[in-house]
């Protein structure tokens, strides 16, 4: 028997799993990391976090399961997209890894955005707003403010393609991460010239492409010593963690969506061909597989929110969940589930650290609406599951105008563990909710590469076939939809009235 890794670097942990050919889980580690936020705009760490992470995760995971470090065949990577990270020549990073909810360089995506126009970025990367989170912008904030670390890059890396230097030394990237980059050509899966010229860069600073799925080498002795996996396993390229999720999900052909909350909101439909949204708000990606693509509608805080709630208003939770090992996020939502659908009034805004789509406005903050004596803590947490709710249901109403039909929604990521959020998705937006019985769907789909890339498996599509299983299903309650109709509606009008006064509170 053959063993598969898959190793997914999310934005607050970073998990490892080990898989057999079935597609059975045998062990899984996980090892949290706080994120630096030295500014209101700012939010880093350092690389080496990431590769320490990375090390305890696998030398846990060998320690939970008896299987034999030589009989794990390979490893793929599932990565957060946009985390810019900058090394030398030896691959020893220069500066804190710039994570994607850093907004630090807006100054450089206006440069940007007045140098080529929203509507030629959109044609040749896929996105459809210029904002601080791609890594383009980053760059070039470093060339004007860190100009000696600049200067001394050898390498403009993102997070996957630093883990696999670590494993491997050698640099290179996939399109599928790349894609929201800024730097490259979806239809053409090149380097963009034009945008490496203006922000002061070659392709020679940059890594090497290679398709998602191709093994790459071997592991570095260096990196077997400390990761305390065998020499002779293989790392193969990985790519973005949504398309990995959507993957693991069995989300391949046109037709399946998505759904990952996890930190952030992701919802996937997977195309043949890359599709451009007229209205210019909807991004298309380059996927895992070999010429196709996906919209990915996204929102930056969704998981996040209910985190952060808890680690500042949870103290009673958390203090349980010390004491007794229960979970305080299962805590929460139990009581949010003795509160009504619509939380009696209350609706919250959960754009945290800015919102993506469909707003594209990184000055958004959360805001909290109808506050009543009447309401608790319950219905605070109700009203953050509900809000994640009605910015996926916004997203899927701009997928359905761009023709993507929406029968059912596959949710991912830790939301899905939760019955209630589950419960009122499918209520609010009035379609069938499926989980699937491996939960960890990203790092199910870096294994489904790993697996291809060696062989294992004739092509990721088979593996998928193979693998994926679906778990329950949650039909929308027919008596809920005025309440969802009525709040959702509420939360757009919201949003729409307080935008202007998120711009006047950054001036």
């Amino acid at each position: 028997m053959r063993y598969l890794l898959g190793i997914d670097a999310g934005t607050t942990a970073l998990k490892a799993v080990l898989f057999d050919q079935e597609g059975r889980a045998l062990g899984r580690a996980i090892q949290e990391y706080q994120l630096l936020t030295p500014a209101p705009d700012r939010a880093e760490l350092e690389p080496e976090r990431y590769w320490l992470a990375c090390c305890s995760c696998t030398r846990a995971l060998l320690n939970e399961v008896n299987v034999d470090p030589r009989h794990i065949a390979a490893l793929a990577i599932s990565s957060q997209g946009e985390t810019l990270v900058v090394v030398d020549e030896a691959g020893d990073p220069l500066y804190p890894a710039i994570v994607w909810l850093d907004n630090r360089s807006q100054a450089e995506a206006d440069d940007i955005s007045a140098q080529f126009g929203v509507e030629t970025v959109y044609q040749v990367t896929g996105q459809p707003e210029i904002t601080p989170t791609w890594p383009a912008t980053k760059i070039l904030w470093l060339r004007r403010h860190q100009p000696q670390v600049f200067a001394r890059a050898y390498k403009f890396l993102l997070l996957e393609d630093y883990l696999l230097f670590r494993f491997t030394g050698h640099f290179l990237a996939n399109p599928c991460l790349l894609s929201s980059s800024l730097l490259f050509d979806i239809r053409r899966k090149r380097w963009w010239s034009e945008m490496l010229d203006f922000i002061g860069v070659t392709a020679q600073r940059l890594p090497e492409v290679h398709e998602s799925g191709q093994a790459v080498s071997e592991l570095s002795a260096k990196a077997a010593h400390e990761t305390g996996l065998w020499q002779g396993t293989i790392a193969a390229t990985g790519g973005m963690d949504q398309a990995l999720a959507a993957l693991g999900a069995g989300n391949t052909r046109p037709g399946l969506i998505t759904e990952n909350t996890g930190s952030a909101l992701a919802v996937v439909a997977t195309l043949g061909q890359p599709v451009f949204d007229p209205g210019a708000v909807i991004p298309c990606h380059y996927h895992a597989l070999p010429d196709t693509y996906f919209l990915l509608p996204w929102g930056q805080t969704a998981g996040m929110a209910l985190r952060w709630f808890r680690d500042v208003f949870g103290w009673e939770e958390l203090e349980e969940a010390g004491r007794t090992g229960a979970d305080a996020y299962v805590l929460l939502t139990a009581a949010a589930a003795e509160v009504p659908p619509g939380a009696e009034g209350l609706v919250a805004l959960p754009h945290l650290m800015g919102a993506a789509c469909p707003e594209f406005n990184p000055a958004a903050r959360g805001v909290w609406f109808g506050i009543g004596l009447h309401h608790t803590k319950a219905h605070f947490v109700r009203a953050i599951l509900e809000s994640v709710a009605y910015m996926l249901r916004r997203n899927v109403e701009v997928l359905e105008e761009l023709g993507v039909a929406v029968r059912e929604i596959r949710s991912l990521g830790g939301g899905a563990r939760s019955p209630l959020w589950n419960q009122i998705k499918a209520d609010a937006l009035g379609v069938p909710l499926v989980t699937m019985t491996n939960e960890e769907q990203a790092c199910l789909g870096a294994a489904i590469l790993a697996g291809s890339a060696v062989g294992i498996y004739p092509s990721p599509q088979e593996a998928v076939r193979k693998l994926v299983k679906l778990a329950d299903r949650w039909e929308p309650d027919p008596g809920t939809k005025p309440i969802y109709d009525q709040a959702y509606n509420l939360y757009v009008r919201l949003y729409n009235n307080v935008e202007e006064l998120f711009t006047l509170t950054r001036e």
